[in-house]
């Protein structure tokens, strides 16, 4: 499998960068608000992963700029995945509101809640 990985991970990564999405075009004033509640949002994840990629690309769409934990760089940040989201699965999407934290996985789930809290 590391040997599959090895391979199609660079394969993965060049068509994203030549094929980036245009991102969604926002006034001054809402794309302020699209970052401000951004603020609120974490994505765990891998670089290479194409369910990851896949979520990138949502949050490239719909400008939405989420920080990005890359758990197997940080291992500090797949603890606390695996802590607090109860497992280490990726993507992950950290999502702070109403005064608790909700762990959000499975990147068609986590596609679904951008669509529908950042599309215009």
């Amino acid at each position: 499998m590391r040997a599959v990985r090895a391979v199609l991970g660079p394969i993965i990564l060049l068509w994203d960068k030549i094929f980036q999405p245009t991102a969604l075009a926002r006034d001054d004033t809402s794309q302020a608000d699209v970052d401000a509640a951004a603020e609120s949002l974490k994505l765990y994840e891998l670089l290479a992963c194409p369910f990851c990629v896949r979520v990138r690309r949502q949050m490239t769409r719909l400008a939405v700029p989420i920080e990005t934990r890359n758990v197997k760089h940080h291992p500090a940040w797949r603890d606390e995945l695996l802590r607090e989201g109860g497992s280490p699965k990726v993507p992950c999407l950290r999502i702070e509101e109403d005064g608790g934290v909700r762990w959000l996985y499975e990147s068609s789930a986590i596609g679904e809640y951008l669509e529908t809290r950042f599309s215009a």
